[in-house]
This record gives structure tokens, sequence and C-alpha cells, in this order.
């Protein structure tokens, strides 16, 4: 197997825009793949923003900005993806689109590339399955937002070669990640940790155990967490947590990955978090008010 030197990124949103940003940092070329033109466009736009950031900061020229967004190539063409040595799927978490896309690509690019998903709850070694190349298929489960967060969880399945695997291992170090080997078990290690966790502060908060802020606040100031399970739940999304919850307990089939009550309804009226600027949050004013303080 070759040495990593192209990269392919499927999906230009926040998560892929940023794992191509890291790899063109990097220096790789990278070739990132969308299905419309004006989300190549928002998503290299958010990446010059970023990297523009860093030129402001001091942390890099403006010379080695341009130079970073000359290795980076938006394309709407599979075609354009057939000799990179690693393609990375960073698309919406639907498992049929994302085994539809591996197949096809599966077809293009070439032989001995590894392939590899950012998902954060499927499992890898069905996503596997929608390729020829199930021995080079492996979990690359960035954290957001990308550029910023060391951490990179590399997931073996039980078919996965020791050469792909260890290659990928070695890719994600020279991204300037820290990865972690992990078992393709839904949740990999942090969500398999974490959803738990953030499950038991919803129902903590439905048998009153304390108020949204006060919750918040004790795990802050009583943990050291950087932010309370609210807050956190808000930043990441309600309607994500939604979807992890459904497919961990699909397979673990166990209480504590089961979607609480309150969780449910917060998705179906719409609540999402900050993204649709109400959760357990309202963010429409000048600083966030807590749901349970307005009743």
């Amino acid at each position: 197997m070759p040495t990593i030197q192209k990269v392919g990124v499927l999906g230009c949103g926040l998560m892929g825009s940023g794992i191509a940003q890291i790899a063109a940092q990097a220096g790789f070329q990278t070739v990132v793949l969308e299905v419309e033109q004006k989300y190549l466009d928002k998503g290299f736009a958010g990446i010059d923003k970023s990297l523009g950031k860093f030129v402001e900061k001091g942390k890099m020229t403006a010379e080695q900005k341009a130079e970073v967004m000359g290795r980076l190539k938006p394309t709407t063409s599979n075609q354009d993806l057939a000799d990179c040595d690693i393609v990375i799927e960073a698309i919406i978490e639907n498992k049929e689109l994302k085994k539809s896309t591996y197949a096809a690509l599966d077809k293009i690019v070439k032989p001995d590339a590894i392939f590899s998903s950012n998902t954060s709850s499927l499992t890898i070694t069905e996503l596997s399955m929608a390729t020829s190349r199930a021995k080079q298929f492996v979990g690359l489960h960035f954290f957001n937002p990308v550029p910023m967060m060391k951490l990179v969880e590399v997931v073996r399945t039980i078919v996965t070669s020791n050469e792909a695997f260890n290659d990928t291992f070695e890719f994600a170090k020279k991204l300037g990640k820290e990865p972690i080997a992990c078992r393709d078990n839904s949740g990999f290690v942090v969500n398999r940790l974490l959803v738990p966790y953030l499950l038991d502060a919803i129902r903590a908060l439905e048998e009153g155990a304390g108020s949204i802020e006060d919750i918040d606040k004790g795990m802050v100031l009583g943990c050291g967490h950087p932010m309370g399970p609210f807050t956190l739940l808000d930043f990441v999304g309600l309607d994500t947590t939604y979807f992890i919850t459904e497919v961990m307990f699909e397979e673990y089939r166990e209480k504590r990955f089961a979607s609480p009550p309150l969780l449910k309804k917060m998705v179906m009226a719409g609540r999402y978090g900050r993204k649709s600027g109400a959760g357990f949050y309202d963010y429409s004013g000048e600083k966030p008010v807590a749901m349970d303080s307005k009743r």
C-alpha cells in the first residue's frame, strides 16, 4: 500500500471543509467533492475565513495561506478522486446514502486506496460492505471544530487490515491530531461515554433534580467541564444527539442509550439548539436564556 500523498474528502459542510483544511495545511493535495457547486463555494469561503484568522493571529503568513488554498481542489465529479490515496467521507448521517456513495466511488478510486468515514455513530463494518475493499476501510472520526480539536478516533473493524489501520493512524498524526484506536462499536469511545452522560442530564431535569442552569453550573464548577451538558447539547444539536441515541440504542438495547421523552419532544418541536435559535436555551436575545426559566 503506497504512502498517503493525495487526499479525497466527500462533503464540504462544517466537518468536510474542516477536514479538507487541515489536510491541505499538513501539505497534502486535497480534492473536495460535493453534489453542487454552491456547497463548495460556501465551504471554501469558510476555509478562507478560518485560515484568515490564523494570518490575523500571526500563526501563518498570507503566502502560506495562499499555498494551503492552492492545495485544495473543489469538484462535483467523482472521477477527480480516482488517484486519491485515502478518501474521507463526511456527508450527512444517512446510512443508505453513504453506502451508495461508497459503492459508486469503489468503481472509480484506485484499488489500493483507503476508504474512511467520519461517522460518529454508524457501524463502519456495515458501511464497508458496500465496497470491495473492506480490508482497506476504517473509521476516521474527527471532532468539531476540526481545525481546533486535537482528537481523532481511528476505528478498525473485524476485517480491517493492520496495514490500512496503521497507515491511517500515522496519517492522522501527520494532520497534527492525537489519534486513539477504537473498535467498531456504535459510539466508539467518546460518544459511548458522552451520550449516556448527556441523556442522564436530561433525565435529571425531567425528574426535577435541578434547573437547566444549575445542572450546567454544577458540572462546570464541580467537575471542571468546559461547558455544562445542556449547553453542550445545544451546541452539538438536539436532532443530531437524538439520531445518535437511536443508532446506539438499536445496537446495544440498553436504557442508558435510549432517548428521554423530553429530548424527543424538543426535536419534534424543532428546538434543535443553537442552529435553530432555541434548544434548552433560547438564543434570540443578547444572551442565552434557559428554557425552564420562562415557565
